[in-house]
């Protein structure tokens, strides 16, 4: 099972995206503060999946302030992030599959 936490705006509503991936639970936090206090809670974190206008200030809130936090994910169209990997853009449920495809140990 991996995990990861995606952080977006409280208008975006990604629960039910990612019900159908049975190997992926998907923690949500609709704020840099709320994703940091998830953080903290849950050290079984494997990754952290960034949206929307504030995924830059969620990174670096997260780095700050977590420096063993797993590490930070967000789409190509949120522009260069320290200290964030880039996924190819699209829909939520495909940049979770492609997150959880890179975090699946090698067979």
């Amino acid at each position: 099972m991996i995990t990861i936490l995606a952080v977006a705006g409280p208008a975006v509503h990604l629960e039910s995206a990612f019900a159908g991936n049975p190997s992926v639970e998907v923690l949500t936090a609709h704020d840099p503060e709320e994703a940091l206090e998830k953080l903290a809670r849950n050290r079984r974190i494997d990754a952290v999946l960034l949206f929307g206008s504030r995924a830059a200030e969620a990174a670096r809130l997260i780095v700050d302030e977590d420096p063993g936090a797993p590490p930070l994910y967000a789409p190509l169209a949120s522009g260069t992030i320290p200290s964030v990997h880039s996924l190819p853009d699209g829909a939520p449920e495909e940049m979770v599959a492609a997150l959880a495809a890179r975090l699946q140990p090698p067979p």
